[in-house]
């Protein structure tokens, strides 16, 4: 089979979708051919990017939603009314009891005044230090771990994807959720969400719990983009100690060709 033919099973063959016997076919294609090796790493990486974008759906709820943000909106503009009302009846009660001489107006402003800064003296907020907002934030994180968890647990991949974008804003994840993220990445059956992951992996790679767990990980993964990803997270984080992990994959008999390329060099850069 020519370039052109080969080229167009690619996207299938990525995503491990092609028969044995096509995918055998391209692969000796591959062994013999540099521009189409070259075409199809470029494509993986390609794919690998848009693989973390989370599919957009609308909701079940949307509509009603959607109607009861509009009675929301309504109920606040009738609310804007009658305030308004209410100032502009309080600004006509004030101007009636204000003096009309120039004097007087001078008077009652400079006394206003001097009330004002001994009232702004003596009711000051108190200061707050940082052991007061410590406390705060900690328990803010814990809430936010708590929920990340959550999504990760879900039954939607949407909400999955929604919990992993929460756990990678969080400046420092407990042990808990970083083992939930582990566990995402090792079994779940979405390889968008598993994408994800790996994604998030790079803010706590200097972690030694997610250094050894990434490693593990990958004789797990069957996925060939998901098997890239991680073999660039690796040598992203000068992991040494996953040479070991990428010869057993190279040995592999099974092993997609570009993934093996990709095991190749990663490991050279290792060693």
């Amino acid at each position: 089979m020519n370039c052109r033919g080969i080229k167009d099973m690619f996207p299938d063959y990525l995503i491990g979708d092609l028969d044995h016997k096509k995918a055998l076919m391209v692969q000796a294609h591959l062994a013999d051919c540099a521009a189409c090796r070259g075409e199809l790493e470029s494509l993986s990486d390609v794919w690998t990017k848009l693989g973390v974008l989370p599919e957009e759906q609308p909701s079940d709820g949307l509509r009603s939603r959607f109607y009861t943000m509009l009675e929301a909106y309504k109920q606040g503009m009738e609310q804007e009314k009658t305030t308004a009302g209410l100032t502009q009846a309080f600004s006509r009660w004030l101007e009636s009891w204000w003096p009309r001489r120039p004097a007087l107006q001078f008077g009652a402003a400079l006394l206003l005044l001097v009330v004002g800064l001994t009232a702004g003296f003596w009711l000051k907020p108190p200061s707050y230090t940082a052991a007061d907002i410590d406390p705060l934030r900690q328990e803010v994180q814990a809430m936010q771990a708590t929920l990340a968890m959550s999504l990760l647990d879900h039954g939607s991949a949407s909400e999955r994807l929604r919990g992993v974008s929460l756990s990678a804003r969080m400046e420092q994840p407990d042990e808990r959720l970083l083992d939930s993220l582990l566990q995402t990445l090792d079994a779940d059956p979405n390889i968008n969400v598993r994408l994800a992951v790996v994604d998030s992996l790079y803010l706590f790679h200097s972690h030694p719990f997610v250094r050894q767990h990434v490693s593990d990980s990958l004789a797990k993964q069957t996925s060939p983009l998901v098997q890239v990803a991680l073999i660039d997270l690796l040598v992203n984080m000068q992991e040494r100690r996953a040479a070991e992990a990428l010869k057993a994959l190279i040995e592999s008999d099974q092993l997609n060709p570009e993934v093996k390329l990709r095991a190749s060099q990663g490991l050279e850069k290792l060693l």
